[in-house]
């Protein structure tokens, strides 16, 4: 698959993603944010929840359970604590969520998925 099409399946799967946080009572706060640490796909905040949301999407759902690993959580981290300041309030709590996303499967969520 060429880049560009790589692209465009990333652009879509985190379309999916939003509007399955959004069904869920999650606001979007912002997509694709990126800075000198790395990048976050979705912020969102549901109450005093900010989530920091990695979003991948693989062809096959037997795939999934390789698309996320420490590295590339601790690299969301990163980019989630030097944006910290511009998304949270004083008493919010934030976390690293990860939503996995493969063809004719429902978005698989999880919560909290880096323990530093």
């Amino acid at each position: 698959m060429s880049r560009a099409a790589r692209e465009r399946m990333g652009r879509r799967a985190e379309m999916v993603a939003a509007w399955y946080l959004r069904i869920k009572g999650w606001r979007i706060l912002a997509r694709r944010v990126k800075n000198a640490r790395g990048e976050v796909d979705i912020v969102a905040r549901r109450g005093r929840m900010v989530a920091f949301v990695e979003v991948k999407y693989r062809q096959r759902s037997d795939r999934l359970d390789q698309a996320i690993d420490q590295f590339r959580l601790r690299r969301v981290a990163a980019a989630a604590e030097a944006m910290g300041h511009t998304h949270l309030r004083q008493g919010d709590d934030m976390r690293i969520d990860v939503l996995l996303l493969a063809p004719g499967r429902f978005p698989r969520h999880i919560t909290n998925a880096f323990q530093p």
